[in-house]
């Protein structure tokens, strides 16, 4: 491996690590789960508009786009909101073991976004993957509630990264990521308004949670996603997929060790989760093997 892809290689490893304790700061942060999103695109926003500054970038973006950046906003938002809540009804081992789910989705999805035909193989490992997800099920039903709201999260997820994926083809991510957070506060500010939330507890927060706050916004929010965007540019989509789909496996250990307690899962769970990586990861190579036979 060249030195400039082993040095992204091992950047998206960081990357991947920083997603996944992503999951740990929401479980840390004491407040509501919109409260927690609402600062963390606010903080994210402003993160990003100061490096758009020092990169000298246009913040410039076409009427027509600009309104599908503030649909996608509201869609991170909802995303971002039913992600925590997950968290805060269940545990992050739960919510990161549903999150596994994203690419099989995304299998299923995309062709009907892009206009392509469903794979084979893609339909049987979604059908592994949906006999985890029972398993886990069945012995963790406590958590239902959880599983239902990450569920919800991780197709919204799928939704605005299969729409980002178009936009980026035209504009600059950071500026499209810009405007979408700034959607998304704006959306949350109105929802607020209209349930009176916005008050004087609202803004009074621990030191721990003004921390956990700056450093979810800046490290696992704003610099994660320029950072990833960079080394997508050199290492290869299929490398980035695999990789990626160790983010459940870095937050659950993370989880087990950071949080304890109720992280602390049944055997039956640990045999589904690993189940829904490795299917995960086999769908990756098979489709990497079919498409160097074309």
């Amino acid at each position: 491996m060249q030195k400039g892809n082993l040095k992204s290689y091992l950047n998206l490893h960081l990357i991947v690590f920083i997603w996944g304790f992503t999951a740990i700061l929401g479980a840390l942060i004491s407040i509501q789960a919109d409260a927690l999103v609402w600062y963390r695109m606010l903080f994210a926003s402003v993160f990003l508009f100061l490096f758009i500054l020092f990169k000298k970038e246009s913040f410039q973006i076409p009427i027509k786009e600009f309104f599908k950046l503030i649909f996608v906003g509201l869609l991170i938002a909802l995303h971002w909101i039913f992600f925590f809540e997950a968290i805060h009804v269940s545990n992050v081992s739960v919510t990161l073991a549903v999150f596994s789910l994203g690419a099989f989705l995304a299998s299923i999805l995309e062709p009907i976004f892009y206009g392509r035909k469903v794979l084979w193989y893609e339909v049987f490992f979604g059908l592994i993957i949906i006999a985890a997800l029972g398993m886990i099920l069945q012995v963790e039903i406590n958590y239902f509630e959880g599983i239902m709201y990450a569920l919800v999260s991780i197709i919204i997820g799928v939704l605005f990264t299969l729409m980002n994926g178009k936009l980026i083809e035209k504009h600059e991510s950071s500026v499209i990521t810009f405007y979408e957070f700034l959607a998304g506060v704006f959306f949350i500010t109105i929802y607020f308004f209209f349930t009176s939330k916005f008050n004087v507890d609202f803004f009074i927060l621990t030191t721990n949670d003004w921390i956990y706050l700056l450093i979810l916004a800046s490290v696992c929010t704003a610099y994660a996603f320029t950072a990833s965007v960079k080394v997508m540019r050199v290492l290869s989509p299929y490398t980035v997929m695999l990789t990626t789909s160790l983010e459940p496996v870095y937050g659950i250990i993370l989880a087990y060790f950071i949080l304890g307690g109720k992280e602390k899962m049944s055997v039956e769970f640990y045999i589904g989760a690993l189940l829904i990586v490795l299917t995960v990861i086999l769908n990756g190579i098979v489709k990497h093997y079919l498409s160097n036979k074309k």
